[in-house]
């Protein structure tokens, strides 16, 4: 079926920018992703999935500009010790990221894969981007595979000592990035992912993460400073048996993110965790669209966000549970909620459960409203400022989502930097 004239063109448009990188190893699965693209066509706001976010800014040909952020904060994580992987506006920066260098994982550049018709990686690039195609298609998704010019491939073969951290660092107020991730976590292996940086004016993220028997990928993701940068970011998760795979995402600046998550449990005992936190203040939209395919028995699944909103702010939240045929003794847990801090501010939600099996255990619920008046009195009652007592439940509120974290540590870090946030936009 031939594509509305109007979607062609603005899709026409976006590729005559680009051009296909180098491609080594990975050219076949970029000509496919490239087809796929010009088949599907990007995004518009008439498409099921991107009717609660504009998406013009996202497939323009050229990208919006963005200010510079300026602040004396350290940057996310900077207090944990880490591999450090940095990239300035979409480019691996070696002097100023670490060795690349540790015990139980082995670290390529994208570039230094497409140089080679031999890697690991080659067998894993663009594939599950390929299969989170349906039944939902993800253009965005395809044309970075298709276009990335940056990135890292992580095969973890051990339990590595530290977490390996992604930083996304901001320079030009004009420039537009393209990254592609690749993971692979073997079995019995364990790792630790950190991301955190405002990327670009606007950026294209795409990760592939392939978790095997046994293996386990925690994964704690920063968004924010930078507040007129524009992001769209998939990640593509598959999970073999008894593997772990948990994700959690804070987001608290960004005039449009979307944030989509496809994880597919292919194994018995699976469990998969999505989570995510956001606090958005005036012409901040934020989408959050989760997608958990249930393909084997005893699985788990949560996916548990939460967002604050307020003096205009939009959040969006787009989930679904797909338990097949056969997937007995599924646990799947969906919840969205929102707090809205005025009258001004708006959340869309979509929740959604498909089931094709009989013996599971699926709930899903969305909710959204204003700061309980009860609580709020009782602190104030005792003392407590007014601005104080919001700010407490507004963290009691994000709590649920922030607990999704494993590592205690880092969770108290999140927990500061809410506070912080809180505080100085109070």
């Amino acid at each position: 079926m031939a594509l509305p004239e109007v979607k062609q063109n603005a899709t026409e448009a976006r590729l005559a920018t680009l051009s296909l990188p180098e491609a080594g190893c990975t050219r076949a699965a970029r000509e496919a992703a490239l087809a796929r693209v010009r088949e599907m066509g990007l995004p518009s706001r008439r498409d099921e999935y991107w009717k609660y976010t504009h998406p013009d800014t996202l497939v323009s040909p050229e990208a919006t500009p963005a200010a510079l952020f300026k602040s004396d904060e350290p940057m996310m994580f900077d207090g944990f010790d880490r591999l450090k992987i940095v990239f300035i506006d979409g480019v691996f920066i070696a002097e100023a990221s670490d060795d690349l260098s540790l015990e139980g994982v082995s670290i390529d550049r994208l570039e230094d894969i497409c140089c080679k018709d031999i890697h690991w990686a080659k067998e894993l690039y663009g594939v599950l981007e390929a299969r989170g195609q349906s039944p939902v298609e993800r253009p965005l998704a395809a044309l970075n595979t298709a276009f990335a010019t940056d990135g890292v491939a992580i095969h973890v073969t051990g339990k590595p000592s530290k977490p390996i951290s992604l930083i996304y660092r901001h320079a030009s107020e004009t420039s537009d990035a393209i990254l592609h991730h690749i993971v692979r976590v073997e079995s019995g292996a364990e790792v630790t992912i950190l991301e955190n940086g405002p990327a670009a004016s606007r950026f294209n993220k795409c990760m592939e993460i392939d978790i095997a028997d046994g293996g386990a990928l925690h994964h704690v993701r920063a968004q924010g400073r930078d507040h007129q940068r524009r992001a769209a970011t998939h990640m593509f998760t598959r999970l073999g048996k008894e593997s772990v795979y948990k994700s959690f995402t804070l987001t608290v600046n960004g005039v449009l993110t979307r944030n989509e998550q496809v994880v597919e449990l292919t194994g018995d005992d699976a469990i998969a965790h999505v989570a995510g936190a956001c606090v958005g203040d005036g012409d901040f939209h934020h989408d959050d669209t989760v997608f958990i395919t249930h393909d084997a028995v005893n699985c788990e699944s949560r996916q548990v966000f939460k967002k604050v909103l307020r003096n205009g702010a939009t959040g969006v939240f787009q989930g679904k549970i797909l338990v097949k045929e056969g997937a007995q003794k599924t646990d799947g847990y969906q919840i969205s909620q929102s707090l809205l801090l005025d009258d001004d501010s708006q959340f869309l939600a979509k929740p959604e459960l498909e089931i094709y099996a009989d013996d599971v255990a699926c709930s899903h619920g969305s909710t959204s409203g204003a700061i309980d008046e009860t609580a709020l009195f009782y602190l104030r009652s005792r003392g407590v400022p007014v601005k104080d007592a919001t700010n407490m439940l507004t963290l009691a509120f994000l709590a649920e989502a922030v607990d999704e974290i494993e590592d205690q540590s880092l969770a108290e870090d999140i927990v500061t930097r809410l506070e912080g946030w809180l505080a100085r936009r109070g």
